[in-house]
């Protein structure tokens, strides 16, 4: 029997799976963007107009793309491990994700302060988190497509 058909999801899984890899590239997007936009920010006066523009667009990046695709990221792919029964593989995924979503609250929270007027993170820093997805990405992909174990 196929993978689809044998979990609690049973025909189901296959359009779950698809609306997963939908959100999960949304999400992506939106984690590759905040801190790029970040580091063009930092730069900015706090009280200059442009920095009141920053920061409209980081309010509208995390709730019309970043926040909701991560939601719906979380629910299709828990569905998707339940179905599938958290294989090892799955299980290490998993602790990506949660790298991920820390990230994302970690992007979240800087865009907050850097609102706020507060620069204390370094555009060097910026620069080096600004790779934590793609890392990320890298790793999730070859453990779901190669499943090395």
């Amino acid at each position: 029997m196929t993978e689809w058909g044998l979990g609690w999801l049973g025909d189901a899984y296959l359009w779950v799976k698809a609306l997963h890899v939908a959100f999960v590239i949304f999400w992506m997007a939106g984690l590759f963007m905040i801190p790029r936009f970040l580091v063009y920010w930092h730069p900015v006066a706090p009280a200059a107009a442009e920095s009141a523009l920053w920061d409209e667009r980081c309010r509208r990046l995390r709730r019309i793309i970043l926040s909701p695709a991560m939601v719906v990221s979380w629910i299709a792919g828990l569905s998707l491990g339940f179905h599938l029964g958290w294989p090892l593989w799955l299980v290490v995924k998993f602790g990506f994700v949660c790298l991920l979503t820390w990230f994302h609250h970690w992007s979240v929270v800087t865009s907050k302060r850097f609102a706020a007027g507060d620069r204390s993170v370094t555009e060097r820093r910026l620069r080096l988190m600004n790779e934590i997805p793609s890392l990320v990405t890298l790793a999730v992909a070859v453990l779901v497509i190669v499943k090395p174990f």
